[in-house]
């Protein structure tokens, strides 16, 4: 078995207090978290800062740990003789596993242990792992494989890796960071006991059109100088298919049009909005005509579009 520094994990002290170490865990999952993190590793420190956290905030766990001892991290080591007599079952054997998986069975170790065991009802571990789907799954809802490989007992009461493979259902309008729990998909309880739960954490891929809030959606609308100024009906794409949208005269840059329920499906009924933000652009290459046109807008207009800067300049003189 190999050593893990949960601590030096997740940047804290061995002494650190529950928040200290809540607050720490939540500013590192957000910097690794695989939609954000330019990092190549990424996603394999984002798992690591998680199983650290999973250890240090609860107690028991925690308290485990520390009895360990300290060793450098990826050293081999075993628990000390008396470690499993105080936190674990004395007839589990610590090969074929790995750290993680050692702190996460010891509770229901320790009850199979005690006196009267037998007739305990214990429920089965929870796991929790990350679904990464389109915003188009996420739109209409999906199905997805997901195949892991989890910690359970054997006939014999010691503790392996099993491969599990889950077909789970997500439904519509499924947001980013959301978690969905599935009771019942987890480990098997023990002696009678429930099972655990399957938690999802929804992870939306980045899209090529649109950006995410909850439930709106946000598009860069391109719009022409004289669309802009005139005002147009102009094609927007939707998840649902394009739609029209009319752009109302003198709209400026940056301004948002809003498109009612054109966004991503409520779990508890409704739609967020999609927000179309206008972006005025010019031709990259203007024709001879087209520069003639802007030439006599250019000698006609007295807009000014810079006339603030005198305004200010005068005003601290």
């Amino acid at each position: 078995m190999k050593y893990k520094d949960y601590y030096d994990t997740l940047g804290v002290k061995r002494d650190a207090g529950a928040e200290e170490i809540k607050k720490a865990y939540r500013k590192l999952a957000h910097k690794y978290h695989p939609d954000v993190s330019k990092d190549p590793q990424g996603e394999e420190k984002f798992k690591e800062v998680a199983e650290a956290y999973e250890t240090l905030k609860d107690p028991e766990k925690r308290a485990a740990y520390d009895q360990l001892g300290s060793y450098q991290p990826g050293q081999d080591f075993r628990p000390p003789p008396d470690w499993a007599r105080q936190f674990g079952d004395s007839k589990s054997s610590f090969e074929d596993i790995d750290l993680e998986d050692l702190l996460a069975g010891l509770a229901a170790g320790r009850h199979r242990a005690g006196p009267g065991a037998g007739q305990i009802r214990m429920p089965g571990q929870d796991y929790e792992v990350t679904a990464h789907i389109s915003l188009e799954e996420a739109f209409r809802g999906t199905e997805v494989e997901l195949n892991l490989t989890v910690p359970e007992y054997d006939g014999k009461g010691f503790l392996h890796r099993v491969p599990r493979t889950f077909k789970v259902r997500i439904p519509k309008g499924a947001a980013d960071g959301q978690r969905l729990r599935l009771a019942g998909r987890g480990g098997k309880g023990i002696n009678g006991g429930r099972d655990g739960d399957l938690y999802l954490n929804i992870a939306l891929h980045l899209h090529p059109l649109f950006r995410v809030s909850g439930h709106d959606l946000y598009l860069d609308l391109p719009l022409a100088p004289w669309e802009a100024v005139l005002g147009a009906t102009v094609e927007v794409p939707t998840l649902s298919g394009p739609v029209r949208l009319k752009v109302p005269p003198n709209t400026r840059a940056g301004q948002q049009l809003r498109l009612s329920k054109r966004g991503l499906p409520k779990p508890h009924g409704g739609e967020g909005h999609l927000f179309a933000i206008a972006q005025i652009v010019v031709p990259t290459a203007a024709g001879e005509h087209e520069r003639a046109l802007f030439k006599q807008l250019a000698d006609g207009s007295t807009f000014n579009p810079r006339g603030h800067f005198q305004q200010e300049a005068s005003s601290g003189s």
